[in-house]
């Protein structure tokens, strides 16, 4: 044996002494793009279920998150997830309604306007969700619920007809769709931009939620925040098929239990925090007011009417869900 030879065996020797192989040093790392800002509670389950899986996998596992749009934006995710561009993304279901009237399932005011409500409809219609992401070469991990969506103005709002012509914030198709209905001028922007656009006028009021007008500091453009509590829309976790078939069993299993306690962990974080957010609105100047009975009953005429032609465009998978949610509550 010669010199080098002994100097390599005492080296992969020591190596095996301490644990380190080379198949435990070799790392899969994965970038995960998220739309919104790094202390929004949705980015900080989903640090914390990143947090998880590197501990569960034992370092086998990285996944590196770009908050707030900063590797690609919200409507590039799911493309770039996809395309192998990163392997994991989080993005805003309802977003994905151009591609498939089901996503838009939980942006139908009036439907589902409790947690407990949107957890319901979330279990009726998440197998229809994961098979169509499937189609994509996608697999589905958690879904996290937003606040319940309320509606921010310059001006005090009696009924539907104070909102005539006014240029509203939107950021899916069928949030878009509403703002149609209720007669005014639906304008796509998404969370990363609001704030200027609300600085520069291209929108003057706000459909959303106290969470993201929390991020956005809503209070510095616009005076009113109704808390109409419309819909809660859902965020969503997902991963590329091939990435994550990619990984050994052990690993599969760590990423689905993190997944499952961020679902968990996310659903009631977002509960706990929506006081929370609303104080802040006040306490920042905003006026937090609930919606008058006239608002909410031109809402609850516009909900039905979304409701039925939701079931119209997705076909009998849509009023299964629908028999299914209903018959839950």
């Amino acid at each position: 044996m010669t010199a080098s030879h002994r100097i390599l065996k005492a080296l992969a020797g020591t190596l095996a002494a301490l644990g380190i192989t080379g198949a435990a040093q070799a790392q899969t790392t994965w970038d995960m793009p998220t739309p919104y800002p790094i202390n929004n509670f949705h980015t900080e389950n989903v640090q914390q279920f990143a947090n998880d899986i590197a501990q569960a996998s034992g370092g086998k596992l990285k996944i590196t998150v770009h908050p707030n749009g900063s590797l690609y934006k919200a409507n590039e995710i799911k493309r770039a997830v996809q395309g192998g561009q990163a392997q994991i993304g989080e993005l805003l279901l309802s977003s994905l309604a151009n591609e498939d009237q089901l996503y838009a399932l939980d942006t139908v005011p009036f439907l589902a306007t409790s947690y407990a409500d949107s957890m319901k409809l979330w279990q009726a219609s998440r197998a229809a969700v994961e098979a169509r992401l499937a189609k994509n070469g996608l697999k589905l991990l958690y879904s996290v619920a937003w606040p319940p969506q309320g509606i921010y103005s310059k001006t005090a709002l009696t009924s539907m007809a104070d909102l005539k012509g006014i240029k509203i914030r939107s950021y899916s198709p069928t949030v878009a769709r509403m703002i149609e209905l209720m007669g005014a001028q639906p304008v796509t922007v998404q969370a990363a931009d609001l704030t200027q656009a609300l600085s520069t006028g291209v929108v003057s009021a706000n459909l959303t939620s106290s969470a993201t007008g929390y991020d956005s500091k809503s209070w510095e453009q616009l005076d009113y925040y109704f808390d109409v509590q419309a819909w809660l829309p859902k965020n969503i976790v997902f991963v590329s098929k091939k990435a994550f078939d990619a990984l050994d069993p052990a690993t599969q299993q760590a990423v689905m239990k993190a997944a499952a306690a961020a679902e968990t962990r996310g659903w009631k974080l977002s509960e706990e925090k929506t006081a929370w957010y609303v104080a802040q609105l006040k306490a920042n100047g905003m006026k937090v007011l609930p919606a008058s009975d006239a608002l909410r009953a031109d809402f609850v005429k516009i909900g039905d009417r979304m409701t039925t032609e939701w079931a119209e465009k997705v076909g009998a998978d849509g009023q299964k869900i629908l028999d299914t949610y209903r018959k839950s509550k």
